[in-house]
């Protein structure tokens, strides 16, 4: 399969229309919130993990082309840096 080149923005959009569409009510649950899911935006593919990383482990081994995008499940970002403070999104 060929692979199309997307910029960080397509991929970002097409993984927000995913998570809003279809995975946001799967996962935005109180013992979820704060942790990250990681979406493999072509397959539409997830898993939730308290860091990603095990996340994207699983995503990678399953699709090895896998275009994976990350969002920490109940905040507007997903991480925070230079001492910036993460607020919890309210939707």
């Amino acid at each position: 399969m060929q692979a199309i080149l997307l910029s960080s923005e397509e991929v970002a959009k097409r993984a927000d229309r995913l998570y809003e569409s279809r995975i946001r009510p799967e996962v935005e649950i109180e013992e979820n919130i704060g942790k990250m899911v990681i979406i493999d935006i072509e397959t539409g593919d997830y898993r939730v993990d308290e860091n990603g990383l095990r996340a994207a482990d699983y995503l990678s081994e399953k699709h090895p082309n896998a275009r994976l995008f990350g969002i920490k499940i109940g905040y507007n970002v997903a991480a925070a840096f230079g001492g910036g403070v993460m607020e919890r999104a309210i939707k």
